[in-house]
């Protein structure tokens, strides 16, 4: 395997940025862990194990920095997997052996991240086939097991299989759960879930995209076609046409009311049509009465009766810092770049000079909760590939596949530089336009307030807006 060297240097005028990303970049040092000779990062701020929900995502957004850690956090995954094809919740080092563990899903933030992971660690065909196999067997684990009562619509169990811990709306629900049939006598579970739906689109998906780079063109219209019967069922089952959102529904088919952040989850895992995320986006993400409060994207809507504005790790309520990192690529996929930055200044505003990085914050003061179950929490990773990954997509350069992306978001002085073996990348703005170099010569100057997209060469593709105009702003 090709294990690139990267590097990221970033200079600004703005003190508080400055401070953000060099601290950021310090204490995620804390998080890269020796898991049997393997350098992995973890998730930090108290979680010390990789979690399917955000360590390949993190892995793959810290390979700027580590390609290493960045490639060991895909490969575990997919190392690990069941023979039936379940892949770990998590993976542990207990007494010096790495332990996969399987008593949850925990989220699937994995067959994006661990696909770009493909071309930004040399195009090895080992491990896309690896990948191919993973996603493939995994997929038929889902409908396998987890449609328990045959409607057509996969199911959580537990309310670690979303990761949606706390959660008020799982009600009796337990935890975790081992068992491959689901638990009995509870309120709510199993529940037809908009998550583990977007599981399989999110698979199904990424096998297409993958046959099609394997040149096998029949198998990827298979895919594809696979991929868009679950949307199908997601559109016809799941989704709300009245309230404009995804709902999932309890083991009695009821549709659970609750107004959930999920959706915006789903657009992550590129689930949802352009006209439903265009609903939820419009009608409920940008609205302040639900998810966008003074710190936007509360895990539910404020003005639902579940919600609970606890301090400790709790879905049932506060701004995750989770929900920041995926918030990203959701927005991206739809159209929606011009979102990233206020949620990345929200982000920045609310961890501010102390430079503490916390899991949750309070939707409406903005408070970092600092308090975790386990005692007084830092270093969380989500929080700080958050701050580096934000930056990067304002004022520096990311790397997607063949293509890259060029911030140049005005108001800022600085100047970032992507090293990326062989290559630098590097992007000056002047707070009022950008200029874009490779290899120290110049390749474009950016108006304002604009992503460029590039090839890997730095021949402009198309540029996208970074500013957009709230719905309901006065």
């Amino acid at each position: 395997m090709n294990i690139t060297n990267t590097k990221v240097k970033f200079q600004t005028s703005d003190t508080l940025l400055q401070k953000l990303v060099d601290t950021a970049e310090e204490k995620s040092l804390q998080n890269l862990k020796d898991f049997a000779g393997r350098t992995v990062l973890i998730e930090g701020g108290g979680y010390e194990k990789i979690w399917l929900e955000t360590q390949p995502m993190g892995g793959e957004m810290y390979a700027k920095r580590n390609m290493e850690a960045a490639l060991n956090n895909q490969l575990l995954f997919m190392e690990y997997a069941r023979e039936d094809g379940r892949i770990p919740g998590s993976i542990a080092m207990i007494d010096g052996v790495i332990t996969p563990q399987f008593n949850k899903f925990q989220g699937f933030c994995f067959p994006a991240p661990a696909l770009n992971m493909y071309y930004l660690s040399g195009k090895e065909p080992a491990y896309l086939d690896l990948l191919y196999t993973t996603l493939e067997r995994f997929d038929e684990y889902l409908w396998k097991v987890r449609d328990s009562d045959g409607d057509g619509c996969l199911e959580t169990w537990c309310k670690y299989d979303t990761g949606e811990d706390h959660a008020m709306r799982y009600g009796d629900a337990p935890d975790a759960w081992t068992e491959e049939v689901p638990p009995t006598g509870c309120e709510v579970v199993p529940i037809a879930s908009i998550d583990i739906m977007s599981f399989s689109y999110s698979a199904r998906d990424t096998l297409a995209q993958i046959s099609e780079i394997m040149e096998k063109e029949e198998l990827a219209a298979t895919w594809k076609q696979k991929a868009l019967m679950v949307q199908e069922k997601i559109k016809t089952y799941l989704w709300n046409e009245e309230k404009g959102a995804c709902l999932d529904r309890d083991k009695h088919h009821n549709v659970m009311p609750t107004m959930i952040h999920n959706s915006l989850r789903a657009m992550y895992w590129n689930s949802l049509t352009q006209e439903m995320a265009d609903r939820f986006v419009n009608e409920h993400l940008l609205n302040p009465e639900e998810f966008w409060t003074e710190m936007p994207l509360p895990s539910v809507a404020v003005n639902d009766p579940l919600f609970r504005n606890v301090t400790t790790n709790n879905w049932s309520g506060q701004a995750e810092a989770l929900t920041y990192q995926r918030a990203i690529r959701a927005l991206e996929l739809y159209g929606y770049d011009w979102v990233v930055p206020l949620l990345g200044r929200k982000l920045f505003q609310a961890i501010g000079e102390k430079c503490q990085f916390v899991q949750q914050y309070d939707p409406f003061t903005m408070k970092p909760s600092t308090v975790s179950l386990e005692g007084e929490q830092d270093a969380y990773g989500p929080a700080m590939l958050s701050v580096m990954e934000y930056i990067a997509r304002m004022y520096g350069v990311h790397i997607e596949r063949e293509q890259i992306y060029w911030g140049a978001l005005s108001g800022t002085e600085c100047v970032y530089e992507q090293e990326w073996g062989d290559n630098l990348y590097r992007i000056e703005n002047d707070g009022k336009s950008a200029i874009g170099y490779v290899n120290g010569k110049q390749m474009f100057k950016a108006p304002k307030d604009v992503k460029l997209i590039t090839d890997i060469t730095g021949k402009v593709l198309k540029a996208v807006p970074l500013r957009g105009i709230l719905p309901y702003s006065k």
